[in-house]
């Protein structure tokens, strides 16, 4: 049966669309929101890249909540959820980027988001429980949901996948055109805005 979690997971990729159409219509950037937000955006497709080096193509599926896996390693060992951080920080930088009815628009994004992720993580913590048990359970003690801890966390008893980053940048591919061309379009949109400044 379908519920609030299933839907937001399944059109998970989808529910930023809104959002980066009302960044870039409303764009008021300038050097230092170009600057600032690139930096924040990059360091959260870092985190996207690094998690899905080690969790591979299983994070795209949009079916049901699944995974081969207990995945522990890489930044799975700072922070159970790293792709939706990495998320969070990707749109937070864009918004500050874009510097679009600021910052009222970011603070609504982020707060949408988190409650989206609030939701689909509860229901990939219920199938995670009933597949890896104790395990995973050991893993909930030691790392927290969102906010990283400082030093990783080790089990070495719990069988890990190969780190793989060539299948992190195929599976990443979409999300890196996606981001080189709304970064592009903001910056086209602070030249055409301050054209009469640089001619």
């Amino acid at each position: 049966m379908w519920n609030i979690s299933n839907i937001f997971f399944k059109y998970r990729s989808y529910t930023p669309i809104p959002f980066l159409l009302l960044m870039l219509i409303f764009a008021e950037p300038s050097i230092m929101s170009i600057t600032i937000g690139f930096a924040i955006a990059i360091s959260g497709e870092f985190m996207r890249f690094w998690g899905v080096s080690w969790a591979g193509s299983e994070t795209r599926t949009t079916g049901e909540v699944g995974g081969t896996y207990l995945i522990i390693s890489g930044p799975f060992a700072f922070v159970r959820n790293p792709l939706y951080v990495g998320n969070i920080l990707l749109y937070t930088g864009i918004g500050i980027m874009s510097w679009s009815l600021f910052p009222y628009l970011q603070i609504t994004a982020v707060m949408f988001f988190a409650v989206q992720y609030h939701f689909i993580v509860l229901e990939e913590e219920k199938y995670l429980k009933e597949k890896f048990g104790e395990d995973y359970k050991k893993y909930v003690n030691n790392v927290p949901r969102f906010i990283s801890r400082f030093t990783p966390y080790k089990d070495a008893i719990i069988e890990q996948p190969p780190y793989n980053p060539k299948a992190g940048v195929k599976s990443e591919n979409r999300t890196l055109q996606a981001f080189t061309l709304i970064s592009l379009i903001i910056v086209i949109i602070w030249i055409v805005k301050n054209y009469d400044l640089i001619r």
